[in-house]
C-alpha cells in the first residue's frame, strides 16, 4: 500500500541468506525522490543480491522493499510500474534488432498502441539509438547494446532507475556519454547505480551506499567520504583492504532458515554472489 512516504526506494532490514551462507544481512536505507545514489562494494559485497530484491526479481530471507511506497512483493506488479531495471547483462536478445526489441518489451507491459509508438521516438532519441535501429543486437558494440538496455529499462517512462554496472565494459568516451546521460535522467528520476569505478561517484552521485561483506558500512555524502580529497583510501579500508571476510559460522547457522548446505559458488548461482 502506499504508505505518505516521500522515499521512492526503500530497505528495511533486508537479508538473504543461502543456507550458512550470509549474502546480506539488515540492509536499510531510504532514497527521496530526485536523488542520484552510488551503491559501491567490492566484488561479492552484496550489490547484486540487494537490487534484485528491490526489483522484485529476487525475494528476501527477512525484510521488507518497496518502490514509490508499493511493496516489491505483494505489490509487484504495481511497483514495477514505477521502476525501470538494468540487470548487468540486459535482456536483451541477440537476434533482434532494436526497434524490434522495444517494440516486444512495450507490448509486455501493456503500453497502448500510440502510447508506445510515442515512447520509442522518445527513448530513441533519448538513448541515441537512430544509426543502429535495424542492426541486429548481437552486431553492436558493448556501448550500444547498453543505450538498448537503458531504452528498454526507460520505455515506460519509470519514476525510479536501478542499474547494475552500467558502464562496466565501456571505453571512456561511451562512459562520458552515459554520465552525461544520467545526469539529465536524474533532474526527474530517483537512481541507484552499483559500480566499481571510483571516479563516477564524483561525476554523478549526491550519496554513497558503501557495502562489505553483506553489511551496509557507509551511507553519506561523497564529500564526506573523501580524505584528502580521494574516496581510494577510505574505500580500501573500510573494505578492509580486500581482504577475504573471516567465517562466522555459529552466527550464520543461527540466522539461516533450515534448508539444505549451499556453497559459496551455488549461491552466487542463484544471484547471492554480488
Amino acid at each position: 500500500m502506499e504508505n505518505g512516504s516521500s522515499a521512492m526506494i526503500r530497505a528495511q532490514g533486508l537479508s538473504k541468506y543461502y543456507g550458512p551462507f550470509v549474502a546480506i544481512e539488515e540492509i536499510s536505507f531510504e532514497i527521496p525522490q530526485g536523488q542520484i545514489v552510488a551503491f559501491l562494494g567490492p566484488n561479492g559485497a552484496g550489490k547484486t543480491t540487494t537490487m534484485k530484491i528491490l526489483s522484485g526479481f529476487l525475494a528476501p530471507s527477512q525484510g521488507h522493499a518497496s518502490i514509490g511506497g508499493l511493496d516489491v512483493q505483494s505489490q509487484r506488479i504495481e511497483a514495477s510500474r514505477k521502476l525501470g531495471y538494468l540487470p548487468e547483462n540486459g535482456p536483451l536478445y541477440q537476434d533482434m534488432t532494436p526497434i524490434d526489441l522495444l517494440e516486444f518489451f512495450g507490448e509486455a507491459r501493456g503500453l497502448e498502441p500510440e502510447e508506445l509508438d510515442d515512447r520509442i521516438d522518445a527513448v530513441i532519441d533519448q538513448c541515441g539509438l537512430d544509426l543502429v535501429l535495424e542492426k541486429p543486437i548481437g552486431k553492436l558494440s558493448r556501448g550500444y547494446r547498453q543505450r538498448v538496455g537503458l531504452a528498454q529499462a526507460l520505455l515506460h517512462d519509470p519514476e525510479v532507475l536501478i542499474m547494475d554496472e552500467p558502464t562496466a565494459g565501456l571505453d571512456p568516451n561511451q562512459i562520458r556519454d552515459f554520465r552525461q546521460n544520467l545526469q539529465k535522467l536524474g533532474q526527474t528520476k530517483t537512481i541507484l547505480i552499483s559500480t566499481h569505478i571510483l571516479q563516477e561517484v564524483d561525476a554523478v552521485a549526491d550519496r554513497v551506499l558503501l557495502i562489505h561483506n553483506g553489511r551496509l558500512v557507509y551511507d553519506g555524502t561523497p564529500v564526506e567520504l573523501k580524505e584528502d580529497g580521494s574516496i581510494e583510501q577510505p574505500f580500501y579500508r573500510l573494505t578492509d583492504h580486500g581482504r577475504p571476510p573471516q567465517p562466522e559460522p555459529e552466527k550464520a547457522e543461527e540466522v539461516s532458515k533450515p534448508q539444505p548446505e549451499a556453497s559459496q559458488a551455488e549461491a552466487e548461482s542463484q544471484g547471492g554472489g554480488e
